[in-house]
């Protein structure tokens, strides 16, 4: 059996709800989830197992194929990691954490908890021996052979997304204004813009600005900007609206979302797989863990001790607010203080930071005092006249960074959607395609390769 994770709701500090204008998942329709427990003790023909944006957008995907799925998750709708971040779609960030001067920069922010990656000191074995592959990969061949399929699988999303929210009719708030990279600081300017020709070669297009071009088109920006750079292709959307249509879209088609519904352990068997779940035994044909960073703990009941090596929780946070008077045209990426800033009709957030520290459940102030503090440097307006939320939550973090997609090694029966970082929301609807082709055996629309849990086996 896996131990215990804590319910997913509870990663959320809300200090006034979120207006919910034009979302589909209205609180009084929450209980909608919980009205198709009726047939508990059914054998589904898929069960995917975590009910965020990677298992909500296979579901669909599988849906589409003519499969059967019922989604369960321990909390509730895209309460993990789909909801607090910041939104954008951005092949832009097809460059993998591990950059070639990663590891010195690491080391420098070893003794500044509120810096922007950050180690809290530990003894924990697991986490070190990461560390240690993560480093080892802090250099241009490595970087470059983890940004080529991250970059094919964000740009097969970001061309799906247009029709992927029309067909379904995903009302998310999204739009295509592209996203700035901005820099005070011109030696970080120089050194970003010798990683543009290596994007340009991905398909990834850019345009480098100066700081007074910029400022003259910009006026939510403070002096002191030394330069941006934009990137055309990039797009954005609400994530907790997007999820929730998700989630109503995978039951108009006919799927089954089970809200509330913890996974403990699970069980090969020669025709399927069995769950444990606090509410009594489920079964399925196939099933699919998609459970983001808490999939190691799930994985291990099934003899798949090699996810907890391959994948950390980084700790992200976010701070919601109503929207300010002056806010910026564009997303924004604040690059010196690795704060993402985004804006929607009646909303402001800031987001990021990278924290290791387990699966730890405070919520650390200092870190989001950080996010305030870093956009004041920027931002005429950094906060807005209201906080609506605090948020904390784990990505699920690969040394490679790269997700993980396919069939677990050894299972006939068991497939994986996780791993995806700072990137699931981006990543969701080709993770989705992917995922479902690999499940129904169609040939698959990337190379599933540089996905496949075999890398780590």
């Amino acid at each position: 059996m896996a131990p215990r994770r804590r319910c997913a709701c509870a990663e959320t500090r809300a200090l006034e709800p979120v207006p919910k204008k034009n979302c589909a998942l209205k609180p009084s329709e929450a209980s909608q989830y919980r009205v198709y427990t009726a047939r508990m003790g059914e054998r589904s023909d898929i069960l995917v197992i975590g009910a965020g944006v990677s298992g909500l957008a296979s579901a669909l995907c599988l849906l589409e194929r003519g499969r059967g799925v019922r989604v369960i998750d321990a909390g509730r709708v895209g309460g993990g990691s789909s909801h607090g971040n910041c939104g954008t779609l951005t092949p832009s960030h097809a460059g993998p954490l591990h950059a070639p001067g990663m590891v010195a920069q690491a080391l420098r922010w070893m003794f500044t908890p509120d810096a922007p990656f950050y180690v809290r000191p530990r003894l924990d074995p697991s986490l070190w021996r990461w560390l240690l592959r993560f480093a080892a990969r802090c250099n241009p061949r490595d970087w470059a052979a983890s940004a080529r399929p991250r970059a094919a699988i964000l740009q097969a999303s970001r061309e799906a997304f247009p029709a992927w929210i029309a067909d379904h009719g995903l009302h998310c708030e999204f739009a295509e204004p592209g996203a700035d990279c901005v820099f005070r600081d011109a030696a970080q300017l120089e050194a970003y813009a010798r990683l543009l020709p290596a994007l340009q070669e991905m398909g990834i297009a850019s345009r480098l600005l100066d700081g007074r071009e910029y400022l003259a088109g910009e006026p939510a920006l403070r002096e002191g900007v030394a330069g941006a750079v934009h990137f055309p292709g990039d797009a954005q959307l609400r994530p907790d609206r997007y999820v929730a249509e998700l989630a109503r879209a995978v039951v108009a088609a006919g799927g089954v979302v089970e809200t509330g519904c913890e996974a403990t352990g699970a069980e090969a068997l020669a025709d399927g797989v069995r769950v444990a779940t606090s509410l009594g035994e489920r079964r399925a044909r196939d099933v699919v863990l998609a459970t983001g960073a808490w999939s190691p703990l799930l994985a291990r009941s099934l003899g798949l001790g090699w996810l907890r090596g391959a994948m950390q929780p980084g700790k992200g946070y976010s701070i919601t607010y109503a929207r300010p008077s002056r806010v910026p045209r564009r997303p924004l990426t604040l690059y010196e203080r690795k704060i993402c800033v985004t804006v929607w009709e009646d909303g402001f957030r800031l987001g990021s930071t990278m924290e290791f520290c387990g699966h730890d459940a405070s919520l650390n102030r200092r870190r989001l005092l950080a996010l305030e503090r870093g956009a004041a440097e920027y931002l005429h307006e950094p906060v807005g006249p209201v906080k609506r939320e605090e948020w904390y939550g784990w990505r699920p973090l690969c040394w490679d960074d790269l997700p993980i997609i396919g069939r677990a090694p050894g299972h006939r029966h068991l497939w994986l959607a996780t791993g995806h970082g700072m990137l699931g929301v981006s990543m969701s609807p080709a993770t989705g395609r992917l995922l479902a082709e690999l499940v129904t055996g169609q040939v698959p629309h990337l190379d599933p390769v540089p996905y496949s849990p075999e890398r780590f086996a």
